[in-house]
């Protein structure tokens, strides 16, 4: 077939006839659209919580080593030893929950979100008002 032989008496594109059929089809959807987007809207919302609280995790385990190296070479007491590795331990699990709630979707992203926000509580309540 050559580029003169598509077209007819019209000068139609002969294509456009075997999409004539499906112009005047009704789509229909069976699923409710708007309460699926709310669910991930407010699963989304989590997850970036969740993230927040990690990097807050993150930067406060900075801030206590950087503290307890300037303690250190200044005389002055600072965290022990024990508060650093809880601050470094939590930032670990936080991180890595965190991670794994990026790649998940639904119930298991929401765990994950779980998981981070009870560490951030543990280690609020153990090192920052015990």
């Amino acid at each position: 077939m050559t580029y003169d032989d598509r077209y007819d008496r019209n000068d139609r594109y002969e294509d456009d006839y075997q999409y004539q059929e499906y112009q005047d089809y009704q789509y229909e959807d069976d699923y409710d659209y708007p309460a699926d987007k709310r669910q991930w809207l407010l699963v989304r919302a989590l997850r970036a919580l969740s993230g927040t609280v990690a990097a807050g995790i993150v930067v406060l385990t900075l801030v206590i080593i950087g503290s307890a190296y300037l303690g250190g070479n200044r005389g002055f007491p600072g965290p022990g030893t024990t508060s650093i590795t809880a601050h470094i331990a939590a930032s670990v699990v936080a991180l890595a929950a965190q991670i794994w709630c990026d790649r998940r979707r639904g119930i298991a992203a929401v765990a994950g979100s779980a998981v981070v926000l009870v560490v951030a509580g543990l280690l609020l309540v153990t090192q920052w008002w015990g």
